[in-house]
């Protein structure tokens, strides 16, 4: 059963911007939120997100977190939300995802294994980079990986244990992206990238690795 990792106080995400007029990219968000509720057997309260969403208010720009309980409950929390860096530093994370896990096709607060990460950051890095137990890149702790090949911006399938993410649907559908399975030389012959809804593509730079094979 795909809810089977869901805690009875798992609560649905989704981290949006809002400028003062709207919120971005509102309706794609509320549509993968919508899928997991019914993948997952959570409730959805439409009127229970627009009283939340009603309630956003400050200086913009603000992100967003929005999160929907088991019983359709649905709160939004919210936070000033700085310029980007020109370009962020990244790192090989030292665990390793399961690209057959049912969690990495929703966003919820199950992020032990990324918070984590996060919180072992080294100092000055920005984002961490997760291979999955095959060796592929994967995604990163809050963001999806893209790597400019050519002409070709290239990012891993969802196989390889990636969240759907709302930027990288985007791109595909676009056209400007497509999925390809990627290997961690890949960040060494090819311009990187990194991305969310919230922020964009943003250009990253790896600046370490572990003492392994990773990088062959």
């Amino acid at each position: 059963m795909e809810g089977a990792f869901c805690r009875a106080d798992t609560r649905l995400i989704e981290t949006f911007g809002w400028d003062g007029d709207g919120f971005r990219r509102l309706a794609a968000h509320l549509a993968r939120a919508r899928g997991s509720a019914a993948a997952l057997g959570f409730r959805w309260d439409a009127a229970a997100i627009a009283a939340a969403l009603a309630s956003v208010a400050g200086k913009p720009p603000l992100r967003c977190r929005l999160t929907i309980g088991r019983a359709g409950d649905a709160e939004v929390t919210t936070a000033p939300l700085p310029p980007a860096p020109q370009a962020w530093r990244v790192v090989i994370a030292a665990e390793r995802l399961d690209p057959g896990a049912a969690r990495l096709r929703h966003k919820t607060t199950e992020r032990g294994l990324y918070d984590h990460a996060r919180a072992n950051l080294p100092a000055g890095v920005d984002e961490a980079i997760f291979l999955n137990t095959r060796g592929e890149l994967a995604e990163g702790t809050i963001t999806n990986l893209f790597v400019r090949r050519g002409a070709a911006l290239l990012t891993p399938p969802l196989a390889s244990g990636c969240l759907p993410g709302i930027l990288r649907a985007e791109l595909l559908a676009s056209g400007r992206a497509r999925e390809e399975v990627l290997e961690p030389g890949a960040l060494r012959d090819a311009a990187l990238l990194v991305g969310n809804a919230l922020r964009g593509l943003i250009p990253a730079v790896l600046v370490g690795s572990r003492p392994t094979t990773d990088l062959r």
